[in-house]
This record gives C-alpha cells, sequence and structure tokens, in this order.
C-alpha cells in the first residue's frame, strides 16, 4: 500500500510540471522562474477578486445596451393615449384650412399645423423603434471606447512600493467608490429603461407649438443620460493614459479613484443642469408666461 502511494505520489510531482511546461512553459528546469511567477499571479488573483464582479457590471452598465423591451407594453400604453388626439388634431387642422378664405397667412398656418400633425403621428409610433436605435448607436460608441482602456488598468497592482502602499491604504475607498459608480450607474439604467414611455410624449409635445419646449426638454434630458456613459468612457480613457505618465504611474490607485470620482459627479451635475434648464424652459415657455400674469393678476 505505501509502495503503491509513493509511485503515485512521483508520478503526480513528475506530470504536473510537464503539463505546466507544456501549457504554460513552466517546468522542472525552471522552476526558481515559475514558483515566484506564479506566486505573484496567484497573490493579483487573490486581492483583485473582491473587486472583479464591481469592475464587471461596471463595464456592463457602462457598455451594454438598456434592455427596453419588457418596456413595451407600458409604451404601447402611452402610444394607445397619444393616438385619441390624433383625429382631433386632424380636424382643427382641416377645419382652419376650411375657414382661413383667403388669407394666405392663416391658410399657411394651416398647411403647417397639418404637416405637423402628420409628422407627430409618423414619429410618435415609430418613437419605440428610433429610441432602440439610439440606444443601440450609443452603446456601440461607449463599448468602442472601453476596448481601448488596458484591462489591467482597473486592478490592483503591486509592480512598485508606492503603489502598494498606496493601495493598502486606500484600497476600502477605492471600493466605496466603485460601489457609488454601480448604484449611480444602476439609476441611469432605469431613467434609460422608463424613458422609452417618456420619449413619445416629448415627440407629441415637439409638434405642438405652445409646449414645444416641454417636448425639447424630455428629449433632451432622455439624449443626455443615452449618451452619459459615452462621456464617461472618455473619461475613463484619459485616466488610463494618464498612469502612463511618470509622475503618474505610482500613483495608480489615485487616479483610479479621481476616474470613478469624476464619473459620479458628472452625473450629479448633469442631473441638476437638467433640472435647472427644465425650470428655465418652463418659465420661458407661452405656457409659463401665461401663468405668471394670472399670477401676477391675483
Amino acid at each position: 500500500m505505501v509502495k503503491k502511494l509513493m509511485t503515485l505520489l512521483l508520478l503526480t510531482l513528475l506530470v504536473v510540471p510537464l503539463a505546466y511546461a507544456e501549457e504554460e512553459k513552466c517546468g522542472l528546469t525552471n522552476l526558481a522562474v515559475c514558483i515566484p511567477q506564479k506566486f505573484y499571479e496567484f497573490t493579483l488573483n487573490v486581492v483583485n477578486a473582491p473587486l472583479q464582479p464591481f469592475l464587471d457590471l461596471t463595464k456592463n452598465l457602462l457598455s451594454e445596451p438598456v434592455n427596453i423591451e419588457n418596456f413595451i407594453p407600458l409604451w404601447a400604453v402611452i402610444i394607445y393615449i397619444i393616438s385619441i388626439f390624433y383625429g382631433l388634431f386632424i380636424i382643427i387642422a382641416g377645419f382652419n384650412l376650411i375657414v382661413s378664405g383667403y388669407s394666405s397667412e392663416r391658410r399657411e398656418r394651416a398647411k403647417q399645423w397639418l404637416k405637423n400633425v402628420v409628422l407627430m403621428v409618423f414619429f410618435v409610433q415609430a418613437s419605440y423603434y428610433i429610441y432602440s436605435i439610439i440606444l443601440e448607436m450609443a452603446s456601440s460608441m461607449t463599448a468602442g471606447v472601453i476596448n481601448l482602456i488596458e484591462p489591467d488598468f482597473f486592478l490592483l497592482s503591486v509592480d512598485n512600493t508606492v503603489n502598494l502602499g498606496l493601495q493598502m491604504v486606500l484600497a476600502i475607498l477605492y471600493l466605496l467608490n466603485l460601489l457609488l459608480s454601480i448604484t449611480l450607474l444602476s439609476l441611469r439604467y432605469l431613467l434609460v429603461a422608463v424613458g422609452v414611455m417618456f420619449f413619445p410624449i416629448g415627440l407629441f409635445l415637439n409638434f405642438i407649438p405652445p409646449l414645444k419646449n416641454y417636448g425639447k426638454l424630455i428629449i433632451n434630458i432622455l439624449l443626455i443620460i443615452i449618451f452619459l456613459p459615452f462621456i464617461q468612457s472618455l473619461m475613463l480613457l484619459a485616466a488610463s493614459k494618464l498612469v502612463e505618465i511618470p509622475i503618474f504611474e505610482n500613483f495608480k490607485i489615485l487616479v483610479m479613484s479621481a476616474s470613478f470620482n469624476m464619473i459620479n459627479m458628472s452625473m450629479i451635475l448633469l442631473v441638476i443642469f437638467a433640472v435647472v434648464k427644465a425650470a428655465f424652459a418652463a418659465l420661458n415657455s407661452d405656457v409659463g408666461r401665461a401663468t405668471k400674469i394670472v399670477y401676477k393678476g391675483l
């Protein structure tokens, strides 16, 4: 029994290095180099293992197109509600054209209104497909930029003592920044997915002159949220190139944390920008001016 165990052990010691020698150029002849290398790779994998799922999720939230198929029934409800107004608008346009008489200005206004109604019907009914194409285009642009970033940029490394010391001190802060980015990117994903219901509303309002500013506002906000990952991916690409500069190569984790901080700040600032723009657009619209006049009269 003991002889069999000894034989099995010797075969294992001989076969395993030979397998490594065939696959990874690691065998009995270069154990002095191979063992430290394998230990180094193992240490890196252990250190980066907790970060890898979060990094993969961040990459998917940035580059993967938002799945809006589950919102098709809700989009159909919005389209059904909007379609109720089509007949009313066509009747109004036809009536204005009939009563315009010899007034070329009124006839031109009626024709313009009729053209708006036709364009409204076309774009609102095709809003789901237009929205899907925009999402695909934005995700393709973002994925193209992310593929230019070195995958190791987001991982911790032990290439020098300065980086190692900083990473030991700032690893928790880096993880917190990563979690905050995932939270904000998940919120952005939800807003884009729900946006498929608001996109036809924005198109609908855009063809109604008194409500045109509100329609533009909805469309602009959705487009900003959709193309935001492309801007963020450019920030990450710039940060990955920054660590190649000698002055920053020993402060990699600081650059990584700063890049995710830029992502978080960009989302927060754009939300503030959208809210402020919405307020000014509402005040400058015809409805807003009429509301101010009524309010002053009271």
